[in-house]
């Protein structure tokens, strides 16, 4: 019986968790791609390179687009057996919830783990490989586009403009071409004329003109010998080098130690080599860079002396056993002294504040590996009891309520790691903040659906308001 029973939770799961998965994630990706429209528009990417930049956006959003799609199939599963009456078959049959729960449970354990597999060991190369395309498309020129009446200068060394253009696209006229090869001579063609093509491997932009005019000067210039030169042509080709308009590819290196391109192992690796790195700053390096300046550091604690032989006497200041002509030399001197210690010790706090941040985010970045795949069962065992206390199936108050709890649980982790960023939590308290505060809630309505709560039923808050109602009549008609 039992066996039955899990196949059927099971069955009534996997299909919502599948479709609320990708939809999930088809919105996450959707959402990369409405942030960063601005980068990607104009710059002539091809299919491939969408294609490949998509595939890395949608492994980086696989971690967060589980946990939500747990907790919508888990309301949405829960809710259709509540709905359908067979919880209150299976209830009257004496099985408990938790009972019930359980291959789910046991589902979203192995889903949080292999959440986990991927966050630790497939985000990191994909959060790598992403970062270095985006950059190099960041960095890309638009899209080789001249329009009609504009110069236009993205070719380095020239400025081109184009009278006006036919339909065709190629053909052209009243062409000008400026070249400017840095140097303050103008060398420039004119044409009546022309076709204009990009060569079959899109590496040069050819120019086929008629009937014009090519101006040059050569030699030193504002000089009797700097020579001008006009020539006439019936047919010119001027090839112009479009490689600089090539999404570069920067290697991946560039970007390896950034804390989102590691794994657990690699994190720990690197808080433990800036702990010591910020230990030494504090215990070594500190007192090395300051008492270097002071030649006179064992007199600190004994103090300066001064009186007859026989009786010395604690003098007042420093400046008060110097004669007087060496007071202002020695104060200035100090106070040189004083302004190169300033200036180390604020490279010293420079160093040790940068590496502080550095050990603050990529601890965060080795909790976050941990908290979101753990999400999964938080959620879990808040969709799960709710669902059951609702007892309403399909897309409508299920996913009503999944999207308020997802979120409640998507801002607790923005600000938790924001305020981890900002020193004002721990790593640890920033970052499992959402689940802090999820679970207490997830068990208590786990509590709740096994008393069968009667927290959404609207027929109890109204019975209930009526009771309060009638306590209030019965005390003015008593009173009265």
């Amino acid at each position: 019986m039992f066996k039955k029973l899990d196949k059927l939770v099971l069955k009534a799961f996997i299909g919502p968790f599948i479709a609320t998965f990708f939809i999930t994630l088809f919105v996450l990706v959707m959402q990369f791609f409405w942030k960063y429209i601005d980068d990607l528009v104009g710059k002539g990417l091809d299919l491939i390179s969408i294609l490949e930049l998509t595939s890395y956006v949608t492994v980086t959003a696989i971690p967060l687009a589980l946990p939500l799609a747990i907790l919508i199939s888990s309301i949405m599963t829960f809710g259709n057996l509540g709905e359908s009456f067979e919880l209150v078959a299976i209830k009257s049959a004496g099985i408990p919830l938790l009972r019930f729960m359980r291959p789910l449970l046991v589902i979203s354990v192995v889903i949080s783990i292999l959440a986990f597999l991927i966050s630790n060991y497939v985000m990191p190369v994909a959060n790598l490989k992403f970062t270095a395309m985006l950059y190099d498309i960041r960095v890309a020129k638009p899209a080789f586009d001249i329009k009609e009446g504009i110069f236009y200068d993205k070719i380095p060394g020239f400025a081109i403009k184009v009278g006006k253009k036919e339909v065709d696209g190629n053909s052209i006229s009243k062409i000008v071409i400026y070249e400017n090869q840095y140097s303050l001579q103008d060398n420039i063609i004119i044409a009546e004329k022309g076709k204009m093509s990009v060569s079959d491997d899109k590496k040069f932009l050819e120019f086929d003109l008629e009937n014009g005019w090519r101006y040059q000067e050569k030699g030193p210039y504002n000089t009797k010998e700097t020579d001008y030169y006009r020539l006439g042509f019936k047919k010119y080709k001027k090839v112009f080098d479009l490689s600089s308009f090539d999404v570069l590819k920067t290697p991946d290196s560039m970007f390896k130690s950034s804390y989102e391109m590691l794994n657990v192992r690699q994190l720990q690796k690197s808080t433990d080599s800036i702990g010591k790195e910020l230990k030494r700053i504090e215990s070594v390096r500190m007192n090395k860079e300051i008492t270097s300046y002071y030649l006179f550091g064992k007199h600190f604690e004994k103090g300066w002396k001064t009186g007859k032989p026989g009786r010395p006497q604690k003098a007042k200041t420093y400046g008060y056993n110097l004669p007087d002509s060496t007071i202002n030399v020695a104060f200035t001197k100090a106070a040189d002294k004083i302004n190169l210690v300033k200036s180390s010790l604020e490279l010293i706090a420079a160093d040790h504040e940068q590496r502080e941040r550095d050990w603050r985010f990529y601890r965060l970045q080795w909790h976050k590996k941990y908290s979101l795949s753990f999400a999964c069962i938080v959620l879990f065992l808040i969709g799960a009891p709710l669902g059951s206390i609702i007892r309403k199936g399909g897309l409508g108050m299920p996913l009503v309520v999944a999207v308020v709890f997802f979120l409640v649980f998507h801002l607790l982790n923005m600000f938790g790691e924001k305020f981890v960023k900002q020193e004002i939590m721990g790593p640890f308290l920033g970052i499992w903040l959402s689940s802090i505060v999820l679970l207490p809630i997830g068990l208590f309505l786990v509590y709740k659906a096994m008393n069968d709560s009667q927290l959404f039923n609207n027929e109890y808050y109204f019975r209930f308001f009526r009771k309060i109602q009638g306590l209030f009549k019965r005390k003015i008609a008593s009173g009265s």
